[in-house]
């Protein structure tokens, strides 16, 4: 007689709840104000963008009888760099290498600067460093305007107006960089990692260069970008301590040139001083091109931790 043959318990089913349907699936709320809202600041931001390159392409007639936001029948926009580049003796070319050795001295140095001593700051306890605290928050809250007329007359009693040392060195000082860079420090260094190179036997300034200052990247690249649209677009500074056009930069430069029009027998170069304008803001935005991945990679830095 056959014993029966036993079944083993096989594994137990698992029942998957159904998904939802796409229709039951909550969508993002979308706000209607912070929508228009950010419309509104991206025409602000696009339209002057939009005349500037427009009115590039116009000669001086078609540019005061056309419409702003139009192009006109001809293209002069090579004409008109042309003549940028060659009106009163190239002297265009000569505010924008001013204007560029203002942002490596000036800018640079800054950053340099402000990189230094935030990272001190941050990781080095001293007598006073309180009292350093205060003023750099007070000096954020100083604006430039208010100590030009100061700064003019420290040079002038030292004979270094109308000299480019009069625009480089107020530029070194940046309190709003120095501040970024000690908050940036404090977060991006972990102490524990200089604790460590220093009982390997590394020297303060091998363990700033090899590593803090790859750690850095993010802050510098802020700090430099900052600093270079800051140095960039000074003129109010420029203005009370240079007389000499040779030493003009482009901001001060392209406002003589749109002061012509005003003066007796003064030559009306409107389309130039577009052009110039154009020109100018060139730089700046490959600048932004190239160093927007460094930048946006320190946006999350610290974040997600371990």
């Amino acid at each position: 007689m056959a014993t029966p043959t036993t079944r083993r318990p096989g594994p137990p089913t698992i029942r998957r709840r159904p998904e939802p349907r796409l229709s039951t699936l909550r969508r993002p709320r979308r706000s209607l104000l912070l929508t228009g809202l950010t419309g509104l600041v991206l025409l602000y931001s696009l339209v002057p963008l939009a005349w500037l390159l427009i009115n590039a392409t116009k000669t001086q007639e078609d540019l005061l009888g056309s419409f702003g936001l139009w192009f006109s029948d001809s293209f002069a926009l090579g004409d008109n760099i042309v003549r940028t580049l060659t009106y009163d003796d190239g002297i265009f070319t000569r505010w924008l290498l001013n204007t560029i050795l203002y942002v490596v001295l000036g800018a640079g140095g800054a950053t340099l600067l402000a990189t230094l001593g935030g990272y001190a700051l941050a990781k080095f306890d001293f007598p006073g460093k309180r009292a350093v605290f205060a003023v750099v928050i007070g000096a954020v809250a100083v604006p430039n305007t208010a100590l030009a007329v100061p700064t003019f007359l420290m040079f002038s009693r030292l004979g270094l107006t109308d000299s480019p040392w009069a625009v480089i060195i107020p530029s070194l000082i940046s309190p709003f960089g120095l501040y970024l860079m000690w908050v940036f420090s404090s977060d991006a260094i972990p102490d524990e990692l200089l604790e460590a190179a220093r009982v390997d036997g590394a020297r303060e300034f091998t363990t700033f260069f090899r590593v803090s200052l790859p750690l850095l990247g993010p802050g510098i690249v802020t700090v430099l970008l900052l600093s270079m649209v800051q140095t960039w677009n000074n003129y109010f500074l420029p203005l009370i301590m240079l007389k000499d056009p040779d030493w003009y930069p482009l901001t001060l430069g392209l406002n003589a040139w749109n002061a012509q029009a005003a003066t007796a027998g003064g030559e009306t170069v409107f389309n130039l001083v577009i052009t110039g304008s154009l020109l100018t803001i060139v730089p700046l935005i490959v600048a932004f091109l190239l160093l927007q991945r460094y930048w946006q990679s320190g946006l999350t830095a610290g974040s997600v931790k371990a």
